[in-house]
């Protein structure tokens, strides 16, 4: 096995390659003048099974365009067999039609995917339960942090006078899954309203009891705003400790003022996606997925 590196998360890949303890190669990635990507694999990886770690995040064009490139080149180099590690996968919150004449961006992410010649994805927390129903050709293996986040909250013994907190009603199933994991923990969720056009965020009602902690568990922080407003209404309800867990921080410009200042302790994300150093702040703590990847390659591709 070797481990070949886009640009997006070359340190997540050499901890890959480290755990594994298996070559790791980062690819040699030139950008033109014009913007175009040129991308070469300068090791010889004939016959070899190789795995390429490159996260779709934002800037998302970019970066898919970057992993077509590096699969393509990978395969054209003859490697016996290419498993793509996209611990986040862009364009996942387009799974389906939400306004007539709209593009279902992910099935066409997908289709790309799968042409270039790949035999297994390896991926985190999909936005919804339907989008591995998209992959058709490709052996999909669909992890959870969950399993993370379980084992902190035991760890630091938040399970006492606590409550799982789905901030949409969307999310329910996923707290569910931690509650079971947790012993049959308490868990409530949040009916929150979303803007299609402007993306405003008000979350109303709470479905459930509230206790002194509360621990917010989502998919996915991008503005914010929905952490902020679940934790002010949980807050109006009388939680005195607020603490957040998600797995994808496609945190934007914007994200680390509004989480900073949000009466929340702690926010825990996971590193599917690289942190860049102007969008950390003071109440994030990034939890590695690597040992997970590393363990899930070492087990055989399933058929779909």
């Amino acid at each position: 096995m070797r481990i070949v590196s886009g640009s997006a998360h070359s340190i997540l890949a050499s901890e890959i390659a480290t755990i594994l303890r298996v070559p790791f190669a980062p690819s040699d990635i030139h950008v033109f003048p014009d913007g175009e990507k040129r991308v070469r694999i300068d090791e010889k990886i004939v016959g070899e099974n190789v795995v390429v770690v490159q996260p779709t995040s934002p800037p998302v064009d970019a970066n898919c365009m970057e992993l077509f490139f590096l699969l393509d080149a990978v395969k054209r180099s003859g490697a016996a067999s290419i498993c793509a590690v996209v611990p986040y996968i862009g364009y996942q919150r387009q799974d389906h039609v939400f306004v007539s004449g709209e593009a279902v961006s992910l099935s066409v992410v997908i289709k790309i995917l799968e042409s270039a010649g790949i035999d297994r994805v390896v991926c985190f927390d999909l936005h919804s339960i339907k989008i591995p129903q998209l992959f058709t050709t490709t052996s999909l293996s669909h992890l959870s942090a969950l399993p993370l986040f379980a084992e902190l909250i035991k760890k630091n013994k938040w399970m006492e006078e606590s409550v799982l907190v789905s901030p949409d009603m969307g999310g329910i199933r996923r707290v569910k899954q931690l509650s079971r994991q947790l012993g049959n923990m308490p868990y409530a969720s949040i009916e929150k309203n979303r803007d299609l056009t402007t993306g405003a965020v008000s979350a109303d009602i709470l479905h459930g009891e509230v206790a002194k902690r509360a621990l917010i568990v989502d998919d996915i922080i991008s503005s914010g705003r929905t952490v902020e407003t679940a934790a002010a209404l949980l807050k109006e309800k009388g939680v005195e400790r607020i603490y957040v867990f998600a797995t994808h921080p496609v945190f934007s410009n914007e994200t680390p003022y509004v989480l900073q200042n949000a009466p929340v302790e702690k926010v825990f994300v996971t590193n599917t996606i690289a942190v860049p150093k102007e969008k950390q702040f003071g109440k994030l703590e990034v939890l590695s997925i690597a040992p997970l990847i590393a363990e899930e390659l070492l087990k055989p591709a399933t058929s779909n």
